[in-house]
């Protein structure tokens, strides 16, 4: 696959608004029991964040949703990562690489001196050097067919010999010949060889998928993997600081390799702690009380109260914290399940899109959190090179929503079947939109949905089995383009039988024209060309209605004024290896 990006068209907005804790003094009194370390910077402190759902599986290739990647990508590491920052594609494990005349051939050279994490899958429990020969293996078992991968799609049609391993590991089976494409030159240099150039090569990379780890982890922990976590990264994990959907805690690695351009050894934090609290209020809290020192998306019947005190010159109980806002690689939307029920027919699913209030969700049910009413496409309007305006979407249009479910066969909602609406909590948020939505159904097209309240895991498992009628979903971009928005709808991983999971298509939506403009994207020669046909893919994707989209995101963090090098992007990708105190905090 020939995937095209260019960085410089990402369009960033933050808005940050930086209020002091107090007095000198006061800062003088939070600052004691750091280490000072060269450059201004601080040694210590323990970072205390929340996520609103546990974590689902910390093995690279299993990596399927946001919360799992925030607190793997703080224990693995790729040959290349995103600049926290910019987002750009820079370094990870790679000290230096090039690609030939061709474009098809890619020499990288790793950084020697890389330590793995200590952990008992090594002898003596002491971490061994990465080398040429993990990648080799993190990238053929990336090539491997296994319940334990969900991520082949980086390599399927573009490393060369992927396919063919990929058909012969089937059945559990071991290929007994390598990935063709692979090359291990000497410990420290591997050649990968693609099919075609692929000039968003470098970003899949950066990828979890393509974060490398030790095959006697694997060895050791199997499919335990997804809580037995061995990388390279800036903090280790231990399975004795693991309480399963309660907290995490993240240690310093005392081996990290990276050092800052003052030359102080990398992270300065002592540890990360995460706590899984599902409820936002308590969250909010629990950051009141100082027991966190961020809290990402607020309550909704608090997002008022905290706009106005923290404006210049306001002085209120939130004053004393940093509030960011930026829009987000962030798409809220609905799938509806296109190869079961009624939800076959095309016309059933344009009047539920039509039936859809979306404006009325975003301004009164999250009091304005959000960027946009999602009227267009199901790319967030964060590109400023593909703009959404020029995708046909969704408004409510209460007379049309009528007139397709009479086409459908259901006047006036008639004979129409009881619908289980299925959602994870995510605090009280998802609740109220659901019940909104549930209320608007029911007012507007007379037809009646019921909800059922799963934990995320669960909701995940669902939906890749198809077991759903109407199902909350959101998409959180893994990198930078619209690309990756449309690819979760492209069909050729798609089962034939109903009976098979599919991911990451779990709406199970099929159709030609749309893969083939996808396709010719792919091959585009320009950043414009490809665009072209992306906005005729997600048009076409809009006509047909397999999604209903409610709203584009639009990030909200509350940090306190000691978190230093703790920069806001709209992925929410975070390099907490850089992040430093000016106040230490403790287990």
């Amino acid at each position: 696959m020939n995937r095209i990006i260019d960085f410089s068209f990402i369009f960033i907005f933050t808005v940050l608004f930086t209020f002091s804790c107090g007095s000198k003094k006061n800062s003088e009194k939070m600052s004691g029991g750091l280490r000072q370390a060269e450059g201004g910077k601080f040694y210590g402190g323990v970072f205390r964040i929340n996520e609103s759902e546990y974590i689902k599986n910390l093995f690279p290739h299993n990596i399927t949703d946001a919360y799992s990647y925030r607190v793997a990508s703080q224990i693995y590491e790729g040959l290349f990562k995103f600049d926290p920052q910019t987002l750009g594609v820079v370094k990870g494990l790679v000290d230096d690489y090039e690609v030939d005349e061709t474009g098809t051939v890619y020499t990288f050279h790793l950084k020697k001196g890389v330590l793995f994490h200590d952990n008992p899958c090594f002898a003596g429990g002491k971490g061994r050097e990465m080398t040429a020969r993990d990648v080799e293996y993190c990238f053929t078992k990336l090539c491997t067919k296994s319940i334990n991968n969900q991520h082949f799609s980086i390599f399927q049609g573009l490393l060369k010999g992927a396919d063919n391993y990929y058909a012969a590991s089937s059945g559990n089976k071991t290929p007994d010949f390598p990935v063709e494409g692979i090359k291990v030159i000497d410990d420290y240099t591997i050649r990968l060889e693609l099919l075609k150039p692929n000039s968003l090569f470098t970003v899949n990379l950066a990828r979890p998928a393509c974060f490398i780890y030790p095959r006697e982890a694997e060895e050791k922990y199997g499919l335990d993997m997804r809580i037995n976590a061995v990388g390279t990264g800036p903090f280790t994990l231990d399975i004795n600081d693991v309480e399963e959907d309660i907290s995490i805690i993240l240690k310093r690695n005392p081996n990290y390799y990276l050092k800052d351009d003052s030359g102080n050894q990398l992270p300065y934090l002592d540890a990360v702690s995460i706590q899984f609290i599902k409820d936002k209020k308590t969250e909010l809290f629990e950051f009141r009380k100082g027991n966190l020192d961020m809290i990402y998306r607020l309550p909704t019947e608090y997002i008022i109260e905290i706009l106005e005190e923290t404006m210049p010159g306001a002085n209120g109980e939130y004053s004393q914290f940093q509030l960011q806002r930026s829009p987000e690689m962030m798409t809220q939307f609905l799938t509806l399940n296109n190869q079961k029920g009624v939800f076959k027919n095309k016309n059933v699913r344009k009047a539920f899109n039509f039936a859809i209030d979306r404006t009325k969700i975003l301004d009164f049910v999250l009091n304005g959190e959000g960027y946009a009413p999602g009227n267009h496409g199901i790319t967030p309007p964060v590109f400023s090179n593909y703009p959404i305006e020029s995708i046909r979407g969704y408004s409510l249009n209460i007379d049309s929503a009528r007139y397709y479910m009479s086409k459908a066969g259901y006047p006036s909602g008639k004979g129409f079947p009881k619908l289980q609406f299925l959602l994870n909590a995510e605090g009280a948020r998802n609740t109220n939109v659901a019940v909104e939505i549930q209320k608007q159904l029911k007012d507007h097209l007379n037809v009646d949905v019921e909800l059922q309240i799963l934990p995320f895991a669960q909701l995940l498992e669902k939906s890749y089995r198809g077991d759903y009628n109407i199902l909350r979903a959101a998409w959180v971009a893994d990198f930078p383009s619209p690309e990756n928005f449309l690819w979760i709808f492209t069909s050729k991983d798609v089962p034939n039988s109903l009976d098979e999971t599919s991911y990451p298509n779990v709406a199970r939506y099929i159709n030609k024209q749309f893969d083939a403009y996808y396709e010719m994207a792919l091959k585009a020669k320009t950043i414009e060309e490809a665009n072209s046909y992306f906005k005729k893919a997600e048009n076409q994707l809009m006509e047909d209605a397999p999604v209903i989209v409610l709203w584009y995101d639009e990030g909200y963090r509350l940090i306190k004024s000691y978190v230093k090098n703790f920069p806001n992007n709209p992925m929410q990708y975070r390099d907490l290896g850089r992040v430093y105190f000016e106040e230490a905090q403790t287990l």
